[in-house]
């Protein structure tokens, strides 16, 4: 376990009651929503949103993250649906471990360490967690908003093709189904509407019967 990355998440998460508004991440609910359920893999879960909604649609969830604190509130929040059995919480660094795959789906949602995105640290080992046929979806920031934290603009934006790069996957093994820039409605500091630029990711692992598309 990194401790530093761990002191940095944990602060936080403590620094309010809660730090998200407990729904699925809109680009999840639309790439994920007519997959038949099976076993899934949330990486850096939070406090459960995705999680809790994958599970309240018949997925067998593994949800980690490096947060404690996160993974207690998303653990009670699915007590409370009825959903504790579907879902297992893991308080792991994604740097130093990946829990055993097979896995359906992979999902990853504004996974970064302190100063980065974790695209070969993480995302490229994840990625052959996903057994053959199944999906491995990605989303990330495109651009930090303007009042964001000076460090934040100095991480960068990576385009989809940027991540591919560096997920060096096996060739002639993936299909890209998706590589899309969509925007998303955030609060203002002064309490207006305004909209954020995300990179989404979707591929799919392929099977022996099912080498049509781009292949990557």
């Amino acid at each position: 376990m990194n401790r530093e990355h761990e002191r940095i998440w944990e602060e936080m998460y403590r620094s309010a009651e809660r730090k998200f508004s407990g729904r699925p991440n809109p680009d999840l609910v639309a790439e994920a929503a007519e997959l038949p359920p099976g076993r899934v893999l949330d990486l850096g879960c939070g406090e459960g949103g995705d999680a809790l909604w994958l599970a309240g649609r018949g997925w067998r969830v593994t949800a980690v993250d490096i947060s404690g604190t996160a993974l207690a509130r998303g653990a009670e929040d699915a007590r409370r649906a009825g959903l504790d059995d579907r879902i297992d919480w893991l308080h792991r660094d994604l740097t130093s471990a990946l829990p055993d795959g097979p896995f359906d789906l992979v999902s990853s949602h504004y996974l970064y360490l302190p100063d980065r995105m974790p695209v070969r640290e993480v995302l490229r080992p994840a990625a052959g967690l996903v057994a053959p046929g199944g999906v491995f979806l990605v989303g990330w920031h495109g651009a930090p908003p303007a009042w964001a934290p000076e460090h934040h603009h100095e991480m960068g934006s990576l385009t989809p093709d940027e991540v591919l790069a560096q997920l060096d996957l096996p060739a002639g093994e993936w299909r890209l189904l998706l590589a899309d820039t969509r925007l998303h409605g955030m609060p203002h500091p002064e309490g207006r509407l305004a909209l954020r630029a995300d990179q989404v990711l979707k591929l799919r692992r392929a099977a022996d019967e099912d080498r049509s598309g781009r292949i990557v």
